[in-house]
């Protein structure tokens, strides 16, 4: 092995820190107090400077790859990601609350429930350009 295909102990430690974004970010999908978004734009400028493969490949991929490029370019998710996750936010959190066993927890999930929604539904949505 040549020393240019060498990783320097940045890259390594940038690919650990971008692979762990990516695996929390999929715990995201289902997990409610874990957003799913950040942790892959995270994963993103980690392999961004850490592996161009592997950036390609998140960049690319087929579920992730259009929610970190509509962020990137537009700041904005797309109207299809955007229902999705408010329905996995109101599911999680109905499940959350409804097995919470103390009073006082089932209200705190609530309220955190409405600041997280809150906040989610205030990110802009990528309009297509038939509705523009």
């Amino acid at each position: 092995m040549s020393n240019n295909n060498r990783l320097t102990f940045k890259q390594m430690v940038l690919n650990s820190c971008g692979i762990v974004a990516v695996a929390l970010g999929i715990a995201g999908i289902v997990l409610p107090l874990l957003p799913t978004t950040p942790f892959l734009l995270l994963a993103s400028a980690c392999f961004l400077r850490g592996s161009p493969r592997l950036h390609d490949w998140l960049w690319n991929h087929a579920t992730f790859g259009a929610i970190i490029r509509d962020w990137q370019q537009h700041r904005c998710i797309a109207k299809k990601v955007k229902l999705r996750g408010a329905i996995f936010i109101c599911c999680s959190f109905s499940v959350s609350i409804f097995f919470a066993p103390q009073v006082w927890l089932k209200i705190a999930l609530f309220v955190l429930f409405l600041v997280i929604f809150s906040i989610f539904l205030r990110i802009p949505v990528k309009q297509s350009v038939a509705e523009r």
